[in-house]
């Protein structure tokens, strides 16, 4: 794995109530990757966790997925972003493999999610994910199995894509950019384990998931 000299990733961690976990995801970053949390209407101290922990944190009043993780974007002074959930359910170590795939070449590297046990995708969730993953591979060949909140990029190419998404959306619109301009993307498995705090917003109900998938099918077309 490459050394990453402090200062040369940002790390995009949208949160909203989140304040159980954020902690342990900003402190186990890979060494040089910067936390930036993106507070997204927290009530439960998210904020004041994440800056204990050594993260940068900017408030989005914007509800909505896309909204904070595009703030986020733009608040990024490095030239490599990556986007992280701040639940506790993805291991921020595995960034640093999607990062390298970029620095390789890649315009894009996502993660695919690799559950831990049956019990931490539901069923709805994962059925829901898999839908929209294969209309991006039909329409646009891309290599994805899952739209899952783990991804690298560049910042300045991210931005150029000009996703327009702020909710649920924001990553499928994403990927349907990319594919549509060409980029290479790749994908990279990853583990997926339980959440250590509050619930999903999207997977944590099965109205959640529908709501997203439609999210998701409409910023597939």
């Amino acid at each position: 794995m490459t050394e990453f000299e402090p200062g040369t990733v940002t790390v995009v961690i949208p949160c909203r109530d989140e304040a159980a976990s954020v902690g342990l995801v900003i402190t186990s970053l890979p060494p040089g990757f910067t936390a930036l949390v993106v507070d997204n209407g927290s009530t439960d101290g998210t904020a004041e966790v994440a800056r204990r922990a050594g993260a940068e944190v900017i408030v989005e009043p914007r509800p909505g997925y896309g909204s904070a993780v595009h703030a986020g974007v733009l608040a990024a002074r490095t030239e490599l972003v990556c986007t992280l959930d701040g639940d506790g359910s993805l291991d921020p170590r595995e960034l640093a493999p999607l990062v390298d795939a970029v620095r390789a070449g890649a315009d894009l590297a996502v993660g695919r999610r690799r559950p831990a046990s049956p019990g931490v995708w539901p069923w709805h969730a994962r059925v829901g994910s898999a839908l929209v993953a294969a209309r991006l591979r039909g329409r646009y060949g891309l290599p994805v199995h899952d739209i899952g909140p783990m991804r690298a990029a560049r910042r300045d190419a991210l931005l150029g894509l000009g996703v327009a998404d702020r909710r649920s959306g924001y990553p499928v619109e994403l990927l349907a950019r990319a594919g549509a301009a060409g980029w290479r993307v790749i994908e990279r498995p990853v583990h997926y384990g339980p959440r250590t705090g509050g619930r999903s917003k999207v997977s944590g109900s099965l109205r959640g998931t529908v709501l997203a998938t439609g999210d998701f099918l409409r910023a597939a077309r």
